[in-house]
């Protein structure tokens, strides 16, 4: 069952229109171009290697038997920024979702990675999903402190944890809450977040 409430739009803090929707499969090649064209700095930090052909192939398998749900953002049918819900059906964790973010350079400090999180929020909610956890490199300072800006609280540190790209080796920071948390704080941060009706 498709993610009720998508796609929609809103304004960015620059008025910008933004649309968000749950990623096609025909849209894997778009996507694909998106994450290649991130700095290079961007992409160390990213758990694979998106410069690889097969990373779009496998991303979108594991959306098209729903372990994923991905958001994307587009600006006049671009994407802009990706955001990816992970869940397991079974198991010790299946209440337990984790999100990846991921903004483009230009689009950033406008308000577009909030967007995003609070839509995989609100769908982690539909979906009774009862926590959510995300994981930072310890050199991602801005994602840490979006993060905690949303309610999410550092549960753990795995030193040494990540090889990146390059081969250097950096700790791992866990972030998570329960959904109602976060929630919660989405609520208070959204006063001036007004998603437009439309498609």
């Amino acid at each position: 069952m498709a993610p009720e409430g998508f796609p929609h739009t809103f304004s960015l803090r620059d008025s910008t229109q933004v649309q968000l929707a749950i990623l096609k499969q025909e849209e894997g090649k778009t996507l694909h171009a998106f994450y290649r064209g991130l700095p290079e700095e961007d992409r160390l930090n990213l758990k694979e290697d998106v410069r690889l052909n097969g990373w779009v192939e496998r991303f979108l398998a594991k959306v098209s038997d729903g372990s994923i749900i991905s958001l994307v953002a587009k600006v006049d049918g671009e994407i802009v920024g990706e955001g990816s819900l992970y869940r397991t059906f079974y198991g010790w964790t299946r209440h337990v979702g984790e999100i990846r973010l991921t903004v483009g350079p230009a689009w950033r400090r406008k308000g577009l990675g909030r967007a995003l999180a609070t839509g995989l929020v609100k769908i982690a909610t539909d979906l009774g999903i009862e926590k959510i956890v995300v994981r930072v490199v310890e050199n991602q300072v801005a994602a840490f402190h979006i993060a905690q800006r949303l309610g999410f609280m550092k549960e753990a540190v795995l030193r040494r944890h990540v090889v990146d790209l390059a081969g250097n080796k950096r700790d791992l920071l866990i972030l998570a809450n329960d959904v109602t948390q976060i929630w919660s704080t989405l609520e208070a941060m959204l006063m001036d977040y007004e998603p437009d009706s439309g498609q």
